[in-house]
C-alpha cells in the first residue's frame, strides 16, 4: 500500500487547482481498486460473525420493500458516456466510475457493508445525462461529488453547481451538448459556499465573460466570504482529519471506500473561485435570466452559511440546493467545521415546503436523485424537515432531563416512523454524532462533572490505567476476548488506553486495529465508517509520510480578505519567539483602499481594519495585487521589497521578528498514538508569509 503522503491529498488540494497525485478513494490520482473477493491489506479481518448477524438482522429490519428511490434515480435517464474516467490537465485521472463497478454484481449483499450503505452506494452509481423536467431541467451525475444541473433557457444553459473541477465540469457540458445540442453558457448559479459547488466554474465560463457581465454568476449574500473563510483558521488539522472522514487512504471495495453518502467521490483536478457577479441579498428575491424565472430563497444557517435554494414559478420545479438530499447530513462534520444547526435548518424547510413545496410537481438538488409528484415531494421535505427538528428537539429534551454530551450519542434514537423513511437515513452525519453536536452547540463540550472539566491528556492517564488493569497482557488477552465476543467498543475502551500507554506495542495496535475495523463494516455512515476503517489501516502500516510541497490557487488567494490573511498570520504565531516583544506596524493597500493597524502584544498578534497609528514603529505599504504574489508563493515579501514594490518606513526591526515568529504548519502528526515513523519533515520556511492551503469545504 503506498505510504507516501501527498500534502494536500485528496480535495483539499484538488480544491485549490494543484497538479497533485492523491492516492486512493479521496480524489483521484492514482486510483486504487482492490479485488472486491479479498482484503486489500495483509492484516485485514473478513467480517466476524457478529458483524454478519447484525448485517443479516438489519436486512429484515429496514424497509428495503420501498424502492422508490431506485425508481427516481433511474427516471429520466437519456445517455450515458462510453468512458468511465475523466482525465485532469496535469495528466492523472480526476474521476473514476468504473472503479466502483464491483456494486453493481446483481444480488450481491457484501457483509463488510451495512447493508443500507450498500443500497445508498448502488444509488449513487448512477451516470450520464438525465432529463428532470422535459425540454427543461437536466442534470449530469455521476461526474463528480456533486451533480451539475443544466437550465436550458431561451438561448443558452443556466448552470447549478458547476461540481469540483474544470475538468469534470467540461466534460459534463460537453457531454450534455453531444447530446441535446451545442448551447452557450448564459449564467451559472452557485447554491452554497462548499468547493462541490463552485470550483469547475473554470470549465463551463470564461472568466472574461464573466467580469464584463455577459455571463451572470449568482449567488447566495456572504458566499466569498463563506467559500474562502471556513476552512483557513484550522485548515491544517482539517486537511489532516479528512483522511479519516474521506477514508483517504482506503483502496475502493467492499472492505475499503465504497460511497461517500452524497456521490461516489471528490473530483481530483483544478478547481478555482470565480467570483459571482449578482448576489441575493434579501430571503426571497425573483430574477429572471434567459427567459427563466428564478425565486431565491436564502437559507443561511443550513447545510452551509451561505446557501440558498431556488424556485422555478413557471415550471413548478424546486432547486433543494444541498439542503433536502438523499440522507440527512452533517450538523457536525468529522473534518472539523463550526456546529451546524438543526432547527434553523428544520425551519428552513418547513418555509420551503409551505412557501413552494405546495405547488411543486418535480424536486432537484446538489445530490443524490430528483422527486416528482407533489406528494413524494412534501413527504421528502417533511421527512428531513422532522428528522433535523427531532434531533434538535429531543436531544434538547434529554439535555434538560441531565444526559450529557457523553452519553446522548447512546440514548438518543429516531422514531421508527423516521427510522423506515430512507430520507431520515443519516449516511453524510450519523445519528451519533450529530446529537452530540446538538449538546455542543447549546451546552459545549463539558457534561458538567469537574472530573472531566480539566483531564489529563490520553497519553498521561492511560499508563496509570495500564498499571491498574495488570499490565499489556492481560488487556491484550480481555482485548481479545471481548472481540472474540462482539463487544467492540468494550475492546476499544481499553485496547485505546493501552496504545496511549505503550504506542510501540504492535499487538495492542493490530487488535484495535481488528475492531475498528469491525464497528467500521457495522456502520451505515460513510465518513464513520471511513474514520475506522482509516485508524485501523494506519493502526497496522503507520501513516504515510514525507510530504510534498503545495501551492495555494490564486482564485482562493484573490478571494481571501487582507483581514482573514492576518487573522492566520496571528494563529501561526510561535508565541515562544514574542514574549516580551511589542510593536505596532500600520499596514496599507493604496490599490483597494485598505489600512490596518497590526500590533504585538502580550504574545498575541492583533489587527483592526480602517485604523492607523500615528506612533506606529513601521509602515508598510503595498498593493494588494503585489500581496496576492506573495500569499499564493510566487514570490516572497523581501524579492517584493527589494523590487520596491513593498515599502518599509520607519524601524525595520518589527517586520524581520514579525517573520521570524511564523509557524509553518504540516500534517505529519498523529491522529492515533504510535502510527508516526521516521522524524517529522521540516517544511522549508524561506517565504514565511505565503498563505498556507485551506481545507477543502467539499461535501459539507
Amino acid at each position: 500500500m503506498i505510504k507516501k503522503l501527498i500534502s494536500m491529498t485528496i480535495a483539499p488540494a484538488l480544491f485549490l487547482g494543484m497538479a497533485s497525485t492523491a492516492f486512493a478513494a479521496g480524489g483521484g490520482g492514482e486510483i486504487i481498486a482492490s479485488d472486491p473477493t479479498k482484503h486489500f491489506d495483509a492484516k485485514g479481518k473478513m467480517p466476524s460473525k457478529y458483524t454478519i448477524e447484525s448485517q443479516n438482522g438489519l436486512r429484515k429490519s429496514l424497509p428495503f420493500e420501498d424502492k422508490r428511490d431506485f425508481e427516481e434515480a433511474k427516471r429520466g435517464f437519456l445517455a450515458a458516456p462510453d468512458y468511465k474516467q475523466i482525465m485532469a490537465e496535469a495528466g492523472h485521472v480526476a474521476w473514476d466510475m468504473g472503479s466502483y463497478e464491483f456494486l453493481l454484481e446483481e444480488g450481491k449483499n457484501f457483509d463488510s457493508m451495512h447493508p443500507s450503505l450498500q443500497r445508498q452506494a448502488i444509488l449513487n452509481m448512477a451516470y450520464g445525462l438525465y432529463e428532470v423536467l422535459p425540454g427543461k431541467i437536466y442534470q449530469v451525475r455521476g461526474y463528480d461529488l456533486a451533480n451539475i444541473s443544466f437550465i436550458k433557457g431561451d438561448t443558452g444553459w443556466i448552470i447549478f453547481d458547476p461540481l469540483t473541477t474544470k475538468e469534470t465540469a467540461a466534460a459534463a457540458l460537453k457531454f450534455i451538448n453531444e447530446q441535446l445540442g451545442e448551447r452557450p453558457v448564459v449564467a451559472v448559479v452557485y447554491s452554497h459556499s462548499h468547493g462541490d459547488h463552485f470550483g469547475g466554474a473554470r470549465g463551463v465560463v470564461d472568466e472574461a465573460d464573466v467580469k464584463s457581465g455577459k455571463v451572470k454568476v449568482i449567488a447566495s449574500t456572504g458566499f466569498m466570504h463563506h467559500a474562502v473563510s471556513e476552512n483557513v483558521m484550522a485548515g491544517n488539522a482539517m486537511t489532516r482529519r479528512l483522511f479519516f472522514q474521506y477514508g483517504a487512504l482506503l483502496p475502493r471495495g467492499p472492505f475499503g471506500h465504497v460511497d461517500q453518502s452524497i456521490g461516489k467521490n471528490i473530483a481530483s483536478g483544478n478547481a478555482g473561485l470565480l467570483a459571482p457577479n449578482v448576489i441575493i441579498e434579501k430571503d426571497f428575491e425573483t430574477m429572471t435570466v434567459d427567459g427563466i424565472k428564478m425565486v431565491f430563497q436564502n437559507t443561511p444557517g443550513t447545510e452551509a452559511p451561505a446557501e440558498m435554494n431556488t424556485w422555478f414559478p413557471e415550471m413548478k420545479a424546486f432547486w433543494a440546493a444541498e439542503n433536502i438530499t438523499g440522507t440527512i447530513h452533517n450538523i457536525y462534520t468529522l473534518r472539523g467545521a463550526l456546529v451546524r444547526d438543526a432547527l434553523e435548518w428544520s425551519k428552513q424547510i418547513n418555509v420551503a415546503l409551505y412557501k413552494f413545496g405546495q405547488d411543486a410537481d418535480v424536486m432537484f438538488a446538489s445530490h443524490s436523485w430528483p422527486r416528482w409528484g407533489n406528494e413524494r415531494i412534501q413527504e421528502v421535505m417533511r421527512t428531513q424537515r422532522d428528522t433535523y427538528a427531532h434531533l434538535n428537539n429531543q436531544v434538547l429534551h434529554l439535555a434538560n432531563k441531565g444526559v450529557t454530551v457523553n452519553q446522548v450519542h447512546n440514548i438518543y434514537k429516531l422514531p421508527d416512523s423516521l427510522r423506515n423513511q430512507w430520507a431520515a437515513h443519516s449516511y453524510h452525519g450519523s445519528e451519533e454524532h450529530n446529537s452530540r453536536a446538538v449538546i455542543n452547540r447549546y451546552l459545549g463540550y463539558w457534561d458538567a462533572n469537574p472530573a472531566t472539566l480539566m483531564p489529563l491528556s490520553p497519553e498521561d492517564s492511560a499508563p496509570l490505567y495500564v498499571e491498574m488493569m495488570g499490565g499489556a497482557d492481560k488487556i491484550i488477552k480481555k482485548g481479545q476476548k471481548l472481540y472474540d465476543e462482539g463487544k467492540y467498543f468494550y475492546a476499544t475502551e481499553i485496547l485505546n488506553k493501552l496504545n496511549y500507554a505503550e504506542p510501540e506495542n504492535q499487538a495492542a495496535k493490530d487488535l484495535l486495529a481488528d475492531v475498528y475495523e469491525q464497528i467500521g463494516y457495522q456502520k451505515e455512515s460513510p465518513s464513520v465508517r471511513n474514520s475506522f476503517l482509516a485508524a485501523a489501516y494506519e493502526l497496522r502500516n503507520g501513516m504515510p509520510s514525507g510530504a510534498s510541497p503545495s501551492t495555494a490557487g490564486p482564485d482562493v488567494i484573490r478571494g481571501m480578505s487582507t483581514a482573514l490573511w492576518l487573522d492566520f498570520l496571528a494563529v501561526r504565531l510561535d508565541v515562544s519567539k514574542a514574549e516580551g516583544k511589542h510593536f505596532v506596524i500600520n499596514f496599507v493597500t493604496p490599490d483597494n483602499d485598505e489600512k490596518y493597524l497590526i500590533e504585538l502584544s502580550n504574545s498575541a498578534l492583533t489587527n483592526i481594519e480602517g485604523v492607523q497609528s500615528p506612533k506606529a514603529d513601521l509602515t508598510i505599504t503595498m498593493n494588494r495585487s503585489d500581496l496576492n504574489d506573495i500569499m499564493m508563493g510566487k514570490v516572497s515579501f523581501d524579492d517584493k521589497i527589494e523590487e520596491g514594490k513593498a515599502k518599509l518606513k520607519g524601524d525595520r526591526k518589527p517586520y524581520d521578528e514579525l517573520e521570524s515568529m511564523l509557524t509553518t504548519f504540516t500534517i505529519e502528526f498523529e491522529l492515533i498514538p504510535g502510527t508516526l515513523s521516521g522524524a517529522v519533515s521540516i517544511p522549508s520556511n524561506n517565504n514565511p508569509f505565503k498563505q498556507a492551503t485551506p481545507a477543502d469545504s467539499s461535501g459539507g
